[in-house]
């Protein structure tokens, strides 16, 4: 497992754990990263990513994207 920050842009990645605070977890499910879900990388600018999930384009800075294990 690594974080999905670390994650190459283009690259099919599988959730498969989200840490962090209950607040935290939570926004995230809202935003559609829960456990078993894919995740593209589709860009990353100045540390920040544009993810593909559940056929949305979401945007998370780094601090966010390290709490998702992939």
């Amino acid at each position: 497992m690594m974080p999905l920050a670390m994650a190459n842009v283009g690259d099919v990645n599988i959730i498969r754990k989200i840490t962090g605070r209950d607040e935290v977890r939570q926004r995230l499910a809202e935003l559609g990263f829960v456990v078993g879900e894919t995740v593209v990388v589709v860009s990353e600018l100045g540390g920040n990513l544009i993810l593909n999930v559940k056929e949305s384009r979401v945007a998370l800075d780094k601090t966010m994207a390290m709490r998702i294990m992939v």
